[in-house]
């Protein structure tokens, strides 16, 4: 009896040990590179924003608006895939939204009107979602004293992918236009993610996740919220911070052509911006594991803040490009942060749509800042009061932050006490 129980002791052992394993580096390193490639469904839109633009023969606010759209079938993607990867695990998620991206990008590189164009980058921004929350969702099980620079790492992807792909296809855009451009992207998502994905097809054991299980509703309890109250709270203070971060995400390059400085330079502030915040990610990501997320979101959020200032008094070709690295400094580590709180204090089984809905609601704020922004352009013939109206939203994801943890700290002392 003694030696059966020894070893079911040591199988179950053998499982928990998957947990910050070389396995979990493993599968993080692949990730890092899914998601680099996966989501350029997020950036190409933003790269070619002024040549659709002409192309079509559209104003600064529906231009604005495809983009938009675009987030909102990305923020679906989240949530949507998000449930699904809790179900049916991360590699048959993969193999379909690769599917979905490809046929996007194929069919927006044919499309000759907006309201066609506007379908298709729908279809992308679904299927570049897997390549963000669900993503996070999947390897936050494989980690659990790393989570945090684990989720970094996950979510730089997003940023490098912001950063590599506007560098990669500066030639063809030049030479041979938007389409061209799409095309090609369609060809290497289908090319590269397809045995990518075979290379996931692994499933966290079911005793690691139940581990994750019990130390998220003990930290629950010490927050004294619901886990809709804290779900909600989270989601609104994300919406927030995020209207505020769209807006030099999503116009640097507009913003630099009206300067006369031209696309080129603007694509290249971008780049700067996302490798700035790729840095900004790995950095929190060891913060969070120190003083953990809800705290690392409020000091990310603080610094963003403080960079959109910076905005207003500078309009220099250098000092623009000195802002545009502050700005992804200082901002690149509140989302991933969200999911270490998610993964802190909600339900460990529920992971892939609790961080969904928090990604979503971040994602909202970007298509909701990205066509406020444009929209403020058009009123005003300026960005001045665009960064402002970001600023103002900020201010409202801090005050949410700060909510929330004095909640926190409030029932740390009635413990003490």
């Amino acid at each position: 009896m003694y030696l059966i129980v020894r070893k079911l002791y040591k199988q179950k052992m053998s499982k928990l040990s998957v947990l910050d394993s070389p396995y979990s580096w493993f599968r993080l390193a692949l990730t890092l590179i899914v998601s680099t490639i996966g989501s350029v469904g997020v950036w190409a839109i933003i790269i070619v924003l002024p040549l659709v633009q002409t192309d079509l023969g559209i104003d600064r606010s529906e231009a604005s608006l495809l983009y938009a759209l675009t987030m909102v079938g990305f923020a679906a993607g989240n949530l949507i895939i998000g449930r699904f990867v809790d179900h049916f695990s991360f590699f048959p998620s993969l193999l379909v939204t690769t599917a979905f991206t490809t046929i996007g990008f194929l069919g927006a590189s044919y499309a000759n009107s907006v309201e066609i164009l506007t379908i298709w980058q729908v279809l992308v921004g679904f299927g570049a979602a897997i390549g963000f929350g669900p993503l996070m969702a999947d390897i936050s099980h494989w980690f659990q004293k790393r989570r945090g620079i684990a989720l970094a790492v996950a979510a730089s992807g997003n940023y490098l992918s912001g950063a590599i792909w506007p560098i990669a296809l500066k030639s063809v855009l030049v030479e041979q236009g938007w389409r061209h451009a799409y095309f090609l992207i369609a060809m290497t998502v289908l090319i590269t993610l397809t045995p990518l994905s075979l290379l996931l097809i692994r499933r966290i054991p079911v005793a690691a996740l139940n581990v994750s299980e019990r130390i998220s509703i003990s930290k629950a309890n010490a927050l004294k919220l619901s886990p809709r109250a804290l779900q909600l709270l989270l989601a609104l203070a994300g919406l927030g911070c995020c209207i505020a971060m769209s807006m030099p995400q999503v116009h640097i390059v507009s913003f630099c052509m009206d300067l006369g400085y031209g696309p080129a330079v603007g694509a290249e502030m971008l780049s700067l911006m996302l490798f700035g915040g790729v840095a900004s990610r790995l950095f929190s990501g060891l913060i969070a594991d120190w003083i953990g997320g809800i705290k690392t979101v409020l000091a990310g959020s603080s610094l963003q803040c403080l960079a959109l200032f910076l905005y207003l008094p500078f309009d220099g070709l250098m000092s623009l490009y000195i802002v545009s690295l502050i700005f992804g400094l200082s901002q690149g580590g509140i989302v991933p942060s969200y999911a270490v709180a998610v993964r802190e204090y909600l339900p460990a089984q529920e992971a892939g749509q609790r961080i969904g809905l928090i990604v979503m609601a971040t994602i909202l704020g970007m298509a909701i800042g990205g066509w406020m922004s444009g929209w403020i352009y058009d009123l005003t013939g300026s960005y001045r009061a665009a960064f402002l109206n970001g600023i103002a939203w900020n201010f409202l994801n801090i005050g949410i932050i700060l909510f929330v943890l004095t909640r926190l700290s409030r029932s740390t002392a009635n413990e003490n006490n």
